[in-house]
């Protein structure tokens, strides 16, 4: 059937119009009953935030997210969209989505009285139903709630006149979701304005005698540091929020990989397969999880998981850039290639100390420590007696993230116990994936105060050596 496009036909066919919580009630009972996932896409939350969300929904409570960055805040409140009709009616051309059967502009109640049951109906999407407004110190109450337009004057209208209010985004998402990222850093006399939306639901523009009684369900983030300790939030604007949600970061290594491997740019590169082992994943995850834990690391501010994306995006990048150079068909990570972290490492953490030098050495002291605290997951260091023994006799071996793969194949042959090291980590019979293997036992036994490193004749490359 068609749908009604004009007032008279939306009352005939029966259609209801939903308060939008309860909108959002319904829908989310239905995906309760049906057992489909809410937010599909974020990963970690199931038994923490996502369960308190749903019962602030069943609650029609208004919520705030309190977390620090890279913590799914905003892709949460974008999530909500999912809990709206896929349409809803509105009074056409309304400038805020007016509920045909109870609108509260004056436009739309004007053009009601004037056209009755011929007056046109169009219908909206979930998706022009949300808007979003990041919070900054010079966020005016024009760009939330409305200000006067001079245009609008200008073509004869008195200031006097309701129809001559350019409304801001809050009274746009009528009947939908508002989100306000960042909520401490607008300005108190900015928040004083809220007040009167979260509670009494209407808008006062300058000093217009207008009632405009909303239906928005708002949805605000903050850094908690930012909204508890230093006084930046008023007390009123808190007392209205009806739930506060703490989000958290990744609560194991498994979960980090997990939301690497979602989160990152896949490119495909014409004659390169690239495979990542499960151990050189754990590395780069637990580097992040190291600096959520360092001493070195301000943790005002938090580690985002985008650290562990990025990180993980260059080591492969640097992976496949020595694949092509060698005109190799398989791109395998190594710990050699773990340098490309520093780049994308040094820009998402903050010191308790500044300087360059500084922080190249704690970036270099979180890789080492995760590598070795992932070799230790997986071997103990006597499993290599003997090949300890190989390198107090005199064996050395070089490794150098541009060395072709076959160099490393053929070292093997004099290193006791890498063939199997290899087989546990699954890497028998491909070239690449054996070399990221010697690197990987390497490095974990020189960091576990078995061998010695230093830099090979030439620069480029590590010597190993007893």
């Amino acid at each position: 059937m068609s749908k009604p496009r004009t007032l008279g036909e939306l009352r005939e066919s029966g259609y209801q119009v939903r308060p939008v919580r309860e909108e959002m009630r319904k829908n989310l009972i239905e995906k309760l009953r049906s057992g489909e996932a809410i937010f599909p896409n974020v990963l970690g939350y199931e038994e923490t935030v996502i369960p308190q969300l749903e019962n602030a929904i069943l609650s029609g409570q208004d919520v705030i997210f309190l977390g620090e960055r890279g913590q799914a805040k905003t892709r949460m409140a974008r999530g909500l969209i999912n809990l709206l009709d896929e349409e809803v009616p509105i009074v056409a051309d309304s400038e805020i989505n007016d509920n045909p059967f109870e609108p509260v502009s004056r436009f739309a109640r004007e053009r009601i009285e004037a056209e009755g049951d011929q007056t046109p109906i169009t219908w909206i999407p979930r998706s022009m139903r949300y808007a979003e407004k990041l919070a900054t110190p010079d966020t005016t109450i024009a760009d939330l709630i409305g200000e006067v337009d001079p245009i609008k004057v200008a073509e004869g209208r008195y200031l006097s006149d309701e129809l001559t209010i350019h409304y801001g985004l809050i009274p746009r998402t009528n009947r939908g979701i508002f989100a306000l990222n960042e909520l401490p850093d607008l300005a108190e006399r900015i928040q004083v304005g809220l007040l009167n939306i979260m509670e009494e639901r209407d808008v006062q523009v300058r000093g217009y005698r207008i009632q405009l009684p909303l239906d928005v369900y708002v949805v605000a983030s903050a850094n908690p540091e930012d909204y508890t300790n230093r006084g930046r939030i008023i007390t009123p604007l808190k007392d209205r929020y009806g739930s506060q949600i703490r989000t958290h970061y990744p609560t194991s290594i498994e979960l980090e990989v997990d939301i690497m491997e979602q989160e990152r740019t896949h490119f495909a590169t014409d004659g390169i397969e690239v495979m990542t082992p499960d151990y050189m994943r754990d590395v780069i995850a637990e580097i992040t999880h190291l600096a959520r834990r360092s001493h070195d690391v301000s943790q005002r501010s938090g580690v985002s998981v985008r650290m562990s994306i990025a990180n993980y995006e260059n080591v492969v990048s640097n992976a496949v850039k020595r694949a092509i150079r060698l005109n190799e068909k398989n791109a395998v990570p190594r710990i050699s290639d773990l340098h490309a972290a520093i780049a994308s490492t040094s820009g998402k953490i903050e010191l308790e100390a500044m300087g360059d030098a500084q922080e190249d050495r704690v970036v270099d002291k979180l890789i080492q420590g995760a590598i070795l605290t992932t070799f230790n997951r997986h071997f103990s260091a006597r499993d290599f007696d003997g090949l300890v023994l190989g390198f107090e006799n005199g064996l050395v071996v070089e490794t150098s993230d541009m060395m072709p793969a076959m160099e490393y194949v053929h070292q093997v042959s004099h290193m006791d116990g890498m063939r199997e090291a290899a087989s546990t980590l699954g890497a028998s019979g491909n070239p690449a994936a054996i070399a990221a293997t010697v690197e990987f036992v390497l490095e974990g036994l020189h960091l576990g105060r078995r061998l010695n490193k230093d830099h090979a004749s030439g620069g480029g490359g590590t010597r190993y050596r007893g």
